[in-house]
């Protein structure tokens, strides 16, 4: 069955300052959306807003827990030209409602290893559910490395040192601050897993902080398979394998795009997605992270067929179903047809 995407005006029973630029926002779900909001520890939440007239979609983390009684909650930080993330903190109140979808992600709880955690900056936000929830739940043992530029950005500071004082035989934190300590290297990083028991880990920051901890991991014989990556920025698609646009591209490709009553046609030039297509037609499709980690962009493929470079969002039975997320996607056949919307 396909997941409910459909955007639920949610009431906001709290805003918590964290931060000098990160608020937290507590939502209010009614009985009739429990089943609904039911959520694992990691995964995310679209939130759709009106910012001058346009409705734009972002993805945020729920730094929440349910294991321990936890009511929804997603973290937003303040970012330089960051359109909604400014508005929800200068604009959002309490008893606001906003629109927000169903939670999705496969950022969660893996195997029954212990757990190794690297976050920076408000990539703290999943990683803070994920924890919390392995405390109350399991009893493996954890370690984080929290980078930040300096103390006044660190985001639940207080509420992580109170867990890994009230933890501290199995839950251990180590603070790393721009300012003082100099940027998270290689040997940092191994500092951090050096005689760590076969764990599962998690990483969630910056780009380029993600990228020095998952190069070092696998420099060092990590499997990749317990290498688990929250991205909500933008990837550069990997060209297709030749064997998969071989009959796209032989006598040319023309996509079909059906979005908000309008249907437009269009050759698809070698590369791009259906997502760029969609843009090239002058379409206005719906897109958040565009890194095939959240499910704003999903179409429905009625002819023909597409493969994802990266699929982080949607089920098997969804795929299946002819879904893909256009910013992923890549026409695999001659004649290619996409709804946007499907009913």
């Amino acid at each position: 069955m396909t997941r409910d995407h459909t955007y639920h005006p949610l009431r906001v029973a709290r805003v918590v300052a964290e931060t000098a630029d990160s608020c937290s926002f507590v939502f209010d779900v009614p009985e009739e959306l429990r089943s609904t909001f039911t959520y694992e520890p990691g995964q995310f939440c679209d939130v759709r807003v009106q910012v001058d007239g346009e409705p734009l979609i972002r993805c945020y983390s729920m730094s929440s827990s349910a294991a321990i009684g936890e009511p929804l909650q997603v973290t937003v930080k303040r970012v330089a030209d960051g359109i909604v993330s400014n508005w929800m903190i200068d604009q959002i109140s309490e008893d606001d409602f906003v629109e927000v979808a169903a939670p999705a992600g496969f950022f969660q709880l893996a195997g029954e290893s212990d757990l190794v955690a690297f976050g920076a900056g408000s990539g703290i936000t999943p990683i803070f559910s994920l924890l919390k929830t392995a405390l109350a739940r399991t009893s493996r043992h954890i370690r984080l490395l929290y980078a930040n530029r300096d103390r006044d950005s660190v985001i639940f500071g207080a509420a992580i040192d109170a867990l890994a004082e009230e933890h501290g035989d199995r839950f251990e934190v180590t603070h790393r601050l721009d300012v003082e300590h100099g940027f998270v290297d290689a040997e940092v990083v191994r500092s951090v897993i050096a005689d760590a028991r076969d764990p599962e880990f998690y990483i969630c920051g910056p780009a380029p902080f993600m990228d020095i901890v998952e190069h070092t991991l696998l420099a060092d014989g990590v499997d990749a398979g317990r290498i688990h990556i929250e991205r909500f920025t933008p990837l550069d698609p990997p060209a297709a394998p030749a064997t998969e646009t071989a009959s796209a591209t032989a006598n040319g490709t023309r996509v079909t795009i059906e979005l908000d009553g309008r249907t437009d046609v269009a050759d698809h030039r070698p590369g791009t997605t259906i997502l760029q297509t969609a843009r090239q037609l002058g379409m206005s499709p719906p897109f958040s992270c565009e890194s095939g980690s959240c499910a704003t962009c999903m179409a429905r493929i009625v002819e023909g067929s597409a493969s994802m470079h990266v699929n982080n969002a949607l089920t098997p039975d969804e795929v299946e179903e002819g879904w893909v997320l256009t910013c992923q996607a890549v026409p695999t056949a001659p004649m290619v047809h996409v709804v946007y919307g499907y009913d």
